[in-house]
């Protein structure tokens, strides 16, 4: 049985790409580690963020798309993307939060303290001390080592089809369920960040992608032998899965589990800094080779953004 370390890194659609840039770096001081396009669609960037080294597990992404229509958080989706602070940080955010003058909410479960907001353009996040992961050692405005975000605590899945989510969430990608609580089952993977994974045990009526939604989950695989292994896995276990996609940064995969949540299997090499230094990552628009020859023409029609310092 194949098992993965937890997640890799998750995906979702906002407004206007400074807002985003903004919040993401300006209040809840990420790195931007990549500014780049979606490959898909190179009139819309695709920006990432994560801890200073980019590494897997703590990289959240963007497809920027301002003027979008609001879509609607139901099942088949991410409902809440979970941050991971160290222990001894919360009333730090509680007070950097109520700075910005960004309501939140503290709430428990599990044993465990949450403060649960939202993002400019209707994300829904949540922060919990954790002992586990590394520190993150990028300094930004007021956002320092001690208190920073380490990378994803999880998330909270929503889903069509509960019963069959977490079928394949330990069947298929090997998690363990380790409580139950409420209406939520916990489910844990190996690894020691973006590894706790609660699902809503109620079938939500499907949601509606748009701003402020997440598009996809991405789990992690070793490297490319791992992952083409990963691949066979999947479809023997029955699912429909996409050739492997270059995504320069990482190899990619997807599938749609049953209760409808778009999956991504991706790999942590080669990582973000093969084409960037580790200190210049984010500082440029890297383009991918086959939109390279059509730079200029990008870089008109893409909104000029920056990343500033808010405090």
């Amino acid at each position: 049985m194949k098992k993965t370390a937890g997640i890799h890194h998750i995906t979702a659609i906002v407004g206007h790409p400074q807002e985003n840039v903004d919040f993401y770096a300006g209040i809840l001081g990420l790195r931007l580690i990549k500014k780049t396009v979606n490959f898909d669609d190179p009139g819309t960037y695709h920006l990432y963020f994560g801890d200073d080294g980019g590494k897997p597990g703590t990289i959240i992404t963007f497809f920027p798309w301002a003027g979008a229509a609001q879509g609607k958080i139901g099942g088949g989706q991410v409902g809440v993307t979970t941050y991971a602070i160290p222990v001894g940080s919360l009333v730090y955010w509680e007070t950097r939060l109520s700075k910005f003058a960004i309501r939140y909410e503290k709430t428990s479960r599990f044993g465990e303290t949450y403060l649960q907001f939202e993002d400019y353009h209707g994300l829904q996040l949540e922060l919990v001390e954790r002992a586990d992961g590394q520190l993150n050692h990028w300094t930004f405005g007021e956002v320092t080592p001690d208190v920073a975000i380490k990378g994803f605590g999880g998330a909270i899945l929503y889903s069509t089809d509960p019963n069959s989510t977490i079928e394949t969430l330990q069947e298929t990608m090997g998690l363990e369920k380790i409580a139950e609580e409420d209406d939520l089952i916990r489910l844990r993977a190996y690894g020691e960040i973006g590894n706790i994974i609660d699902v809503k045990q109620s079938a939500l009526a499907q949601g509606i992608m748009g701003v402020g939604t997440v598009h996809h989950i991405a789990w992690r695989a070793k490297d490319e032998a791992d992952h083409v292994d990963w691949q066979d896995y999947v479809y023997n276990k029955g699912y429909g899965v996409t050739e492997i996609k270059d995504r320069n940064y990482f190899n990619a995969i997807y599938f749609r589990e049953y209760g409808d949540i778009l999956f991504e299997i991706a790999t942590d090499t080669p990582g973000f800094a093969h084409d960037e230094s580790y200190e210049t990552m984010g500082q440029s628009l890297k383009l991918p080779t086959q939109y390279e020859s059509a730079r200029e023409k990008l870089i008109t029609n893409l909104i000029p953004i920056e990343v500033r310092e808010l405090d």
